[in-house]
């Protein structure tokens, strides 16, 4: 049967090939799985046109989700290294792929990843139509903008980042307000200084139906773009973050009126104390449409270290509702990551997102946990090592300061509780000073 999206097949009870895979990687009843695809509260994000996508499922009940960002600069702009970053993160586990580049041929890479990479694979058209027209922001025109998300969609891409929701009431009332560091999406601060410049309405909420008629055609999940993130602790939650939100909650209820799948991008930068607030206003707003968190980063203090303040918010966040979390590197705000960033970046991601599957419930997630501690108390160190989430991490670590003896290790030796624990309940003698 013909059907135009995942969400229209699933309204017509049609099983999709990509719906089987999803209900089966999740162990899911596949009549669950559609009822939540009709909702809108999962999405599988497949695009017609990217013949080697190995599907996943984002949203409500499902296993929490991560996106690795990456792309060429102006400053740096090595295709080979960025295929090597597509690579080493699909082999790590990452379920999505965005496109962020900004310098070159960006449609030989992004033709490059939809026919090679079988991860989920997302770009930002805004982006890419400054580097396509080669002329100054304001003289492109709503048409050219509208023409990239259509040239994305015939490239293959899953789903699209596109800045709906700053309108020129949101940038009227952001500007109103004024906050501490103002902008800092890419993508939003764009299309706003384009609306400055040119007078006009956001394109893209002014030809939002057109948008959509592409989104349909091609089967690509609409990632409506937070525009207004916080960019600081003393910005988040702010009238221009809720405002906007408001508006991309609108949006999302005519996206759906069109069989057109959407999640919503949250936060930014934000304390650890309003993480959980904005993950019920969002799914209230959007009606249990997935969440898209950068973050949350829960301190701005700590340039280098930043993974790691991703990855606490990210797994308050999903706790709360986040289905989707984008990683964050060592290198956010300092420099384009390098393959070693990226693999940091991935691994903290990975824990925030497996910590909250535990938190959910999500079926399975607490059997890796209960297999690693069988291991540790059995002092299996292959076990251990194949069940990490960085085997080669923990076997180098272990490799580069080898115990005496091999039941121990070198922190605690003979004094090692798990062992000691081990001989004194199977009835041997435990002297541990002269062993």
């Amino acid at each position: 049967m013909e059907y135009s999206t995942q969400m229209d097949a699933a309204r017509r009870g049609i099983k999709t090939k990509e719906m089987l895979r999803v209900a089966e990687k999740e162990h899911m009843d596949i009549d669950i799985l559609m009822d939540l695809v009709s909702k809108g509260q999962v999405i599988i994000p497949a695009n017609k046109k990217h013949i080697c996508l190995d599907p996943s499922g984002i949203g409500k009940r499902l296993s929490t989700k991560i996106n690795v960002n990456l792309g060429t600069s102006r400053d740096w702009d090595d295709l080979d290294m960025e295929m090597e970053k597509v690579m080493s993160a699909v082999d790590m586990g990452a379920e999505a792929i965005m496109d962020l580049s900004s310098y070159g041929d960006t449609q030989v890479f992004r033709r490059k990843l939809t026919s090679e990479c079988p991860a989920v694979i997302g770009t930002v058209p805004i982006y890419d139509a400054v580097v396509y027209y080669h002329k100054p922001l304001k003289e492109i025109t709503s048409r050219e903008w509208l023409d990239i998300v259509r040239m994305h969609a015939e490239d293959g891409v899953d789903f699209m980042t596109i800045h709906c929701g700053i309108n020129r009431e949101t940038a009227k009332r952001f500007k109103e307000m004024k906050r501490l560091t103002n902008i800092v999406s890419r993508g939003g601060s764009i299309i706003f200084a384009w609306m400055e410049m040119t007078g006009n309405e956001n394109p893209f909420y002014e030809h939002y139906d057109e948008l959509l008629d592409i989104c349909r055609e091609y089967d690509v999940t609409m990632s409506l773009g937070d525009a207004c993130r916080p960019g600081c602790q003393e910005d988040a939650t702010d009238i221009s973050q809720v405002q906007e939100l408001i508006v991309l909650g609108e949006l999302t209820k005519r996206a759906w009126e069109k069989d057109v799948q959407v999640m919503i991008e949250g936060p930014g930068h934000m304390p650890l104390d309003q993480i959980e607030a904005n993950m019920r206003i969002e799914e209230t707003i959007c009606k249990g449409a997935p969440f898209y968190v950068l973050g949350p980063l829960v301190t701005d203090i700590a340039p280098g270290y930043d993974h790691i303040t991703a990855a606490i918010g990210g797994a308050v966040a999903a706790t709360y509702g986040a289905a989707f979390l984008c990683y964050v590197t060592p290198a956010e705000h300092l420099r384009l990551p390098d393959v070693d960033d990226v693999k940091e970046g991935i691994i903290a991601s990975k824990i925030a997102a497996h910590a909250a599957d535990i938190a959910k419930g999500i079926p399975g997630a607490k059997d890796w946990d209960r297999e690693m501690s069988t291991a540790r108390k059995n002092l299996d160190w292959e076990k251990m090592f194949e069940l990490s989430i960085d085997p080669e991490k923990a076997r180098n670590y272990r490799e580069t300061a080898k115990p005496e003896k091999e039941d121990t290790c070198s922190m605690c030796g003979n004094f090692c509780a798990v062992k000691n624990m081990n001989r004194i309940l199977d009835g041997e003698i435990v002297s541990i000073y002269d062993e």
